[in-house]
């Protein structure tokens, strides 16, 4: 059984907890109320970025919650298109003057390389590494600031990797891929797994690609648990942290009722899936 407040402890020794509330393409009307429900369901995991255009709403909701901010937890992410160190000092700026927090607690590089490069990987593989390597430099500053607890990264490959670690002097606590039933990123998470690097889980539900899916939903049935339940489930039995989204709180509440365990025969099956999910999700997104 998954419950919102149980946790991972990240390679640092600080404490995730196990399940998020993501909030990319929720507009920023509807964040606060979306992200005050969630916590009032349970919630403690909230999850952001510059470029959603939603920090502000994010961070009024935590302030109006209720909850003191140390039973909170808060990411955001600085911009793919931002490479230099002037840059992540001038972007983690406004997403503290957005957030109006005193701290976050995970900060993530939002990919290796500018969004409008990323339907073209060819010849580009090592083209940012420099620019990797220097901005999680002013990264680890961050941290050390104190203004920030965690620091990591998203959407970034095992090549991505293994140049930012070639330099690092902190270890990234994440990486944030597109992950879900049918889709779970093997090179990435066994390179992760033996780094003790975390694999966040976007996209769990493939944006709604498995709902129909007659294998899913016959697993499902058989834990009287919805399709969206036994995919957020099967990401945590598999040692990943899902990041589901909704914006209506009856979806917020029924994607957190995660009171039931998939067998490991289920768990096999669910992993065997490779080819059964839409494959146009296959890309790494602005999530």
């Amino acid at each position: 059984m998954t419950k919102l407040n149980e946790t991972y402890t990240l390679n640092d020794g600080t404490k995730i907890p196990k399940v998020a509330f993501g909030t990319w393409q929720i507009p920023a009307e509807k964040t606060r109320q979306s992200v005050l429900d969630a916590i009032e369901i349970g919630y403690r995991h909230i999850d952001t970025a510059l470029v959603y255009g939603n920090e502000k709403e994010v961070g009024q909701a935590v302030r109006d919650s209720g909850v003191a901010r140390e039973d909170l937890y808060v990411t955001s992410k600085l911009p793919g298109e931002t490479k230099d160190a002037a840059g992540v000092k001038r972007d983690f700026e406004q997403t503290m003057k957005n957030l109006d927090i005193d701290y976050l607690d995970l900060y993530l590089i939002h990919a290796p390389f500018p969004w409008d490069e990323m339907s073209s990987t060819s010849g580009t593989v090592e083209k940012y590494d420099k620019a990797n390597q220097e901005i999680w430099k002013a990264m680890e500053e961050i941290q050390k600031s104190g203004r920030v607890k965690s620091i990591g990264v998203s959407n970034f490959n095992v090549h991505d990797l293994q140049s930012l670690l070639s330099t690092a002097t902190i270890k990234p606590v994440v990486d944030q891929v597109q992950y879900y039933i049918g889709y779970t990123e093997p090179k990435v998470s066994e390179f992760s797994k033996a780094n003790d690097i975390m694999i966040e889980a976007y996209s769990p539900l493939a944006t709604g690609g498995l709902i129909n899916n007659p294998i899913v939903k016959e697993i499902a049935d058989r834990y009287d648990a919805s399709v969206a339940q036994l995919a957020i489930q099967f990401v945590v039995q598999n040692g990943a942290l899902p990041l589901p989204k909704a914006t209506q709180k009856a979806h917020i509440l029924d994607n957190s009722k995660l009171d039931f365990v998939i067998s490991n025969d289920d768990m096999a099956k669910l992993n065997k899936m490779s080819d059964s999910a839409p494959s146009t999700f296959h890309h790494a997104r602005q999530e």
